[in-house]
C-alpha cells in the first residue's frame, strides 16, 4: 500500500465513520465526519475509542516477521517516553540535558565500532536519514576534491535498502548497481569486492556495503571490499571511501561477531549508519550516524544558527523532532549494557536458527540464508510445492502472521522469496506455533486439487 495518499473525492467528503451506539452520548448528533473536519469538538473518551476501534483492524505487532521495527519496550522505557515527547531535539538551549545523552550514545557507538577517537555523530529521525547524511558527507568530500563540474555517482549493491536508490534520485547521483550473481549453479547473497571496485572511478563518491541486507539478512563482506578498494588506490590512484549501511548489524555484530572486521578498525571504512529502531531495541524513530574522522565531515554542510536563542551546529534533514527516542535509547544502553544486548541478540539469533531447521525438516521451503548474520533468514518453495511465496504468504497473513513475499533483485528477481525478522520478544514458543500453522498450511497446499506446480528459476540454494 503507497504511502501517498490523494485528497478524497466530493462524492466522498460526506462520508462518515461507522460509530458503536454506546458512544451516541458523546459526540455531536452530525456523527463523525470520515474525510473532513468534524464541526465541533467531542469528549476525549469518545476520540479514544473511536479511533481505538479503527486501529483493531491492524495486525498484531507481535506476529509481525516483516517489520525490523521494535516492536515491544519495557513499561519503564514507555513511560520514559511518554515524559519526552514533548523536548524538541533541535533545542539545545532549552533542552541542554537530552543533547548531552545523545552525545554519550554517539561516544558509545563509536567506542563500540572501534573509532580511534576523532570520530563525529549524531542522532536522525532514522536509519534512512542517517543513510543519506553519510551520502551527502561523500558527495560534498568528493565536490571539494575538484570534481564540481563532473556528474558524481555512488557504486551500492543491488542488495542495499530503497533508501539509497533515494539519496541518489534526490540529490543527483548516478546510481552504479553492483548485481548479486549466480556463480556455479548456486548464488551469493553478498557483493562481490571485485565487482564493486571495478564499477568504480574518479567520479565515485563512495561505496556502500550492508552490514545486514534488508531482503536476506545477510553481511556484505566489509573486510574484503575494502581490500579491493585499497588495491585500487595503489594500482590507479583513486581514492573511495567506504562507507557501511548497519542499519541491522550495527546492534548485532558487536555483540554476537566480536571477531568480523567491519567497522572503523578498517581505515576505508570512513562513516558508519545504524538504526536505534531495529536492533537497538528503540521504539521507532531514531538512527545514527557517525564519522571516522570530524574531517570526513565537511564543514560546509554543517549550518549555524542562533535562532533558538543560543548558537548551535545543525546538521539534519529535517528541524524539529522529539528528543523521546534519544533518551530510550540511552535508557537501553543503561539497562541492558553489552552483556544484556548480547543476551537479547542471542536468543534472537537462536530462535532464528531454531525457525531455519524446523522449517527445513517440513520440506517444500529451502532457506537461502540461515540467521548466522542477522536473525533474519529468507527462504523460497521447492519446486513440488505448487504454490508460489506470494500465496504462501497470503495463507500465513490469513492465522494472523504477516511474512513478506517479494522477489530478489536484479539478475536473481525471477526467485520469490519469504522472508522472516525475528525480533526481542519473538520466543521458542512462539517459533513452535509458526512451525505448527505452517505444516498446516503446507498440507493444505500439498492436499489433491491443490494448485499445480510452477517452473521455477533453475538454481540452488545456498545456505549460509
Amino acid at each position: 500500500m503507497s504511502n501517498l495518499h490523494k485528497r478524497a473525492g466530493a462524492d466522498r467528503s460526506a462520508a462518515a465513520l461507522s460509530v458503536n451506539p454506546l458512544y451516541s452520548g458523546l459526540i455531536s448528533e452530525g456523527g463523525v465526519p470520515r474525510y473532513r473536519l468534524p464541526d465541533g469538538p467531542m469528549h476525549p473518551d469518545a476520540a479514544l475509542a473511536i479511533i481505538r476501534d479503527e486501529l483493531m483492524m491492524d495486525g498484531n505487532a507481535r506476529l509481525n516477521l516483516a517489520t525490523f521495527s521494535t516492536t515491544w519496550m519495557e513499561p519503564q522505557a514507555k513511560e520514559l517516553i511518554g515524559e519526552c515527547l514533548d523536548r524538541n531535539m533541535v533545542d539545545r538551549e532549552e533542552y541542554p540535558q537530552i543533547a548531552d545523552l545523545e552525545g554519550r550514545c554517539v561516544n558509545m557507538l563509536t567506542e563500540l565500532w572501534h573509532d580511534p577517537g576523532h570520530g563525529i555523530g549524531c542522532s536522525t529521525a532514522g536509519s534512512s536519514e542517517a543513510a543519506m547524511l553519510g551520502g551527502l558527507a561523500m558527495k560534498f568530500a568528493w565536490r571539494r576534491r575538484g570534481h564540481a563540474g563532473d556528474r558524481p555517482n555512488l557504486v551500492i549493491g543491488t542488495n542495499t535498502h530503497v533508501c539509497w536508490q533515494k539519496f541518489c534520485r534526490y540529490w543527483d547521483v548516478e546510481a552504479r548497481l553492483v548485481p548479486i550473481r549466480h556463480h556455479g549453479g548456486a548464488f551469493d547473497l553478498r557483493l562481490d569486492p571485485e565487482d564493486v571496485a571495478s564499477h568504480c572511478d574518479e567520479n565515485t563518491i563512495g561505496v556502500v556495503a550492508v552490514l545486514g541486507s534488508t531482503q536476506t539478512g545477510a553481511y556484505d563482506p566489509v573486510a574484503q571490499i575494502a581490500a579491493a578498494l585499497d588495491r585500487l588506490e595503489a594500482e590507479r590512484g583513486i581514492d573511495v571511501p567506504l562507507h557501511v549501511d548497519a542499519a541491522g548489524g550495527g546492534f548485532v555484530a558487536p555483540f554476537l561477531q566480536p571477531s568480523l572486521v567491519w567497522d572503523f578498525r578498517l581505515p576505508r571504512v570512513r562513516s558508519i549508519n545504524a538504526s536505534g529502531h531495529k536492533f537497538g531495541l528503540v521504539y521507532p524513530a531514531v538512527g545514527w550516524v557517525v564519522w571516522q574522522d570530524a574531517a570526513d565531515l565537511p564543514d560546509d554542510l554543517v549550518l549555524h544558527t542562533d535562532v533558538l536563542g543560543g548558537p548551535q551546529e545543525t546538521f539534519t534533514l529535517n528541524f524539529s523532532r522529539s528528543g523521546a527516542p534519544i533518551a530510550a535509547q540511552y535508557y537501553n544502553f543503561l539497562r541492558l549494557g553489552f552483556d544484556g544486548y548480547r543476551a537479547v541478540q542471542q536468543t534472537c539469533q537462536d530462535v532464528a536458527r531454531h525457525l531455519v531447521a524446523g522449517i527445513s525438516e517440513l520440506g517444500g521451503l529451502e532457506p537461502l540464508t540461515d540467521g548466522s548474520d542477522l536473525p533474519v533468514f529468507a527462504v523460497r518453495t521447492a519446486d513440488d510445492l505448487g504454490c508460489t511465496a506470494h500465496e504462501l504468504s497470503d495463507r500465513l497473513r490469513r492465522r494472523g502472521w504477516q511474512v513478506p513475499a517479494y522477489h530478489l533483485p536484479p539478475a536473481l528477481e525471477e526467485i520469490q522469496v519469504l522472508r522472516f525478522v525475528i525480533r526481542n520478544g519473538f520466543s521458542f514458543d512462539t517459533a513452535d506455533k509458526l512451525l505448527a500453522d505452517l505444516r498446516e498450511v503446507l498440507r493444505d497446499v500439498r492436499a489433491p486439487g491443490g494448485p499445480e506446480p510452477r517452473a521455477r528459476h533453475p538454481l540452488t540454494a545456498l545456505t549460509r
